[in-house]
């Protein structure tokens, strides 16, 4: 499994730094770039496992639903992303990489018909406060939801009862729906 995890990685790096010369849906400029944004979607491995169902708010370039829709062939990956452009790369990268389980929506979650997951996530988005309120139509009483944030992330939970993990600058901020 993990050779097919590489050669999938190995893909989308080519892919989106091509898809990227033309239409800039990622800062990203080289493959170590994009190997350390890799990364990052898969660091909260623990949070990650044995889902079932994964919705990916804001997914942007793929980081982080793409790339855990790569990893966790089992779990069914729904991504979320308003931007035309964003949203194309996305339908492009599930077709070449031939992920059967990822589901693309080209809305803003406000817009979205409610259905219940596993684990909400979330990268670069928005103030926690916020993006708790716009999950709230996806929040069953197990759902989780996983924010990646920055090193402010504390400031932003004042009231939320949360467990965190840090890597570096970056924070994985796991919320409970039932807290």
């Amino acid at each position: 499994m993990q050779k097919d995890l590489n050669n999938k990685i190995d893909i989308f790096c080519n892919l989106l730094l091509e898809y990227n010369k033309i239409h800039n849906v990622s800062g990203v400029k080289s493959k170590e770039d994009i190997i350390r944004y890799v990364e990052d979607s898969l660091y909260p491995e623990k949070f990650l496992k044995d889902r079932k169902s994964i919705l990916d708010i804001g997914s942007g370039a793929g980081f982080p639903g793409l790339v855990i829709a790569m990893a966790y062939p089992d779990t069914k990956v729904t991504l979320l992303e308003p931007i035309k452009k964003k949203s194309a790369f996305l339908h492009l990268a599930k077709s070449k990489l031939k992920l059967k389980n990822v589901m693309v929506l080209s809305k803003r979650v406000e817009e979205c018909e409610p259905f219940f997951v596993d684990l909400i996530v979330s990268r670069a988005v928005s103030d926690t406060n916020l993006l708790i309120n716009l999950s709230k139509r996806f929040l069953s009483n197990e759902t989780e939801l996983l924010l990646y944030k920055g090193s402010s992330a504390k400031k932003e939970l004042d009231n939320i009862k949360y467990d965190m993990i840090q890597n570096g600058n970056r924070r994985y901020v796991l919320v409970s729906s039932n807290r």
